[in-house]
Order: C-alpha cells, then structure tokens, then sequence
C-alpha cells in the first residue's frame, strides 16, 4: 500500500521581460520565501525558441498559505509580462 498523497503540484506557465538579466537571479534569491511558502520540490523550465517564455512546476505542501494575490505581487515584482496560467493538481 502506498503513503498518502501529501502535496500537489503547482504549474505556472508565464511570460517574462528577460530571463536572463532578471527573472532568474530574484527567482533564485526567492528560494526561503518560497519554502516558507509551502512550496517544496521544483524546476523551471523555458521554450527553446523564446527563453523568456517560462514554465514552472513546483510541489505545494500547504496550498492554503498560497494566494493568488501573493503569486500576483510577487510575479509583477519579478517582471512577468501579462496573465500567467496557474494550475493545482493533486
């Protein structure tokens, strides 16, 4: 019998200004926030044609400490562009 199912998965699929210069330097330096969070075992993921052009796949341990209004501020802050797609999965 196998354990029970204790997180769920967390994918964001977002456009950012610029990967490189920003994006992946805050969302590195972001890493206790997001532990802090809930947020446990991830990777990021980008479009070989448009690196700018972001997936992120994360494992949430307590979604109730997520909000939407907290992922928005933070995205603007980090510099995606638009509305990103935000999926829960269990």
């Amino acid at each position: 019998m196998s354990a029970p199912h204790t997180t769920e998965n967390l994918t964001i699929h977002l456009k950012v200004k610029d990967y490189a210069a920003s994006w992946r330097t805050r969302h590195n330096a972001r890493k206790t926030t997001r532990r802090s969070a809930g947020l446990t075992t991830g990777g990021v993921f980008r479009n070989p044609d448009d690196p700018n052009d972001v997936v992120v796949l994360q494992d949430v341990s307590d979604v109730e400490k997520l909000t939407s209004e907290d992922l928005k501020v933070t995205m603007l802050q980090m510099g995606v562009i638009g509305s990103p797609t935000v999926r829960f999965a269990a």
